[in-house]
């Protein structure tokens, strides 16, 4: 509080017919507010002013409350001794008040106590007066440009796994949110006092929306592993297939892929080996026939056997069956790398409805525990409001 309270303007003082004196010098005294952010920007403050003497009793200063209704009541103090208290529910004049911008007046009550101090002065009593000023945030301004900003940083976290993988964007996409974020922090420790006793409720949110940010990297990062993955470094385990591929699908509502175009190019696949074979066996066949003691059918013409003979009809019969081979190999691996791809689909949106849930829930938790929220008293300044003079 100011340590200046001596009157430094000379005021008149009005004297009655029956020796009332009333002497009314004009003072600002500062004192210090307690400051509770745990709820900001939706917070309210609650000051009190305390106005008493050590050195005059009752007898010799004596103070009243002015204007407003008084009721009286009887109140144990922390030295459980008891205080008769009165009352005042409207106890600050408002008649000069101009509103404030940031802040609604709630309530401003006064009390007037009288108590015998038992360490000093046990036969004197003595009064003081305690102002109570509760104050409630206009929230506005703190709504529009900080609140509405980081649930919009905050949703924006569950468009990370609607992005494709193949479009190489997912990590920056993560990164630009975790550097907004950190912008916002900036600000939040610019516009809100230093404090260690709590965390504010802005404060809070952000810190859960830095969390899910992280996560969603960490699960991108799982996911672009996933998507990028090749056959012939991974092969994938019969459970991935049947928990990604056949289970989760269907719980999310997805369909599967179709492998049309790869079944027919495998039975393609087959019925090429298969005719390698048999072109195999029927050489091998032909030359036991040729040499053999006991030839089971007839003889091709001349031109057959040369054909058979040919060793340029051989190898092109193994090149033949060698690519066949080939593709079928590669038809193999391109539907694992398939399958892995589409286990990181499954996992995209398996996260996206997990996040789309946890930032819909984080959001009403957090934010609607806020008590002025759920206030509906209405400001009292609201009704001094001074009118302009022309």
């Amino acid at each position: 509080a100011d340590s200046n309270y001596n009157i430094t303007i000379s005021t008149k003082a009005t004297l009655r017919y029956d020796g009332e004196v009333t002497w009314e010098p004009p003072a600002i005294f500062k004192s210090l507010c307690q400051i509770d952010v745990r709820w900001f920007p939706f917070d309210e403050q609650r000051c009190h002013f305390k106005f008493g003497s050590w050195t005059y009793s009752e007898k010799l200063l004596n103070l009243e409350l002015l204007g407003g209704e008084p009721h009286y009541e009887l109140e144990i103090n922390a030295n459980g001794e008891v205080d008769n208290v009165t009352i005042v529910e409207d106890g600050i004049d408002l008649s000069d008040y101009y509103p404030s911008v940031e802040w609604d007046i709630i309530s401003r009550v006064a009390k007037r106590r009288t108590k015998n101090y038992a360490s000093c002065c046990l036969d004197e009593t003595y009064a003081d007066i305690m102002y109570y000023l509760e104050l409630r945030r206009k929230p506005l301004f703190y709504t529009v440009n900080l609140v509405f900003p980081c649930v919009g940083i905050s949703f924006l976290t569950i468009l990370v796994f609607y992005l494709p993988s193949h479009s190489g964007e997912k990590v920056t996409l993560c990164i630009s949110i975790l550097v907004a974020l950190t912008v916002f922090y900036l600000l939040l420790t610019e516009i809100i006092p230093a404090t260690s006793i709590s965390l504010p409720l802005i404060g809070k949110y952000l810190l859960f929306t830095m969390v899910m940010v992280t996560l969603s990297v960490i699960v991108t990062v799982i996911s672009l592993n996933l998507h990028f993955r090749k056959p012939t470094t991974h092969r994938m385990p019969e459970w991935v297939k049947w928990f990604f591929l056949k289970t989760l699908p269907k719980i999310l509502f997805m369909r599967q892929p179709l492998n049309g175009a790869n079944d027919l190019f495998c039975k393609d696949g087959k019925r090429s080996g298969e005719l390698c074979e048999r072109i195999t066996m029927n050489y091998h066949e032909h030359t036991v026939n040729k040499s053999g003691r006991n030839p089971i059918r007839t003889e091709p013409d001349e031109r057959i056997q040369k054909l058979y003979h040919s060793p340029n009809v051989v190898k092109a019969f193994e090149n033949i069956c060698f690519i066949a081979e080939l593709l079928k190999k590669k038809d193999q691996d391109a539907k694992v790398d398939e399958d892995w791809k589409c286990v990181a689909m499954v996992l995209d949106r398996l996260f996206l409805l997990l996040f789309s849930i946890a930032c819909f829930a984080g959001t009403i938790t957090i934010l609607l525990q806020a008590p002025t929220l759920h206030d509906t008293r209405k400001a009292i300044d609201l009704q001094y409001r001074p009118t302009n003079i022309t």
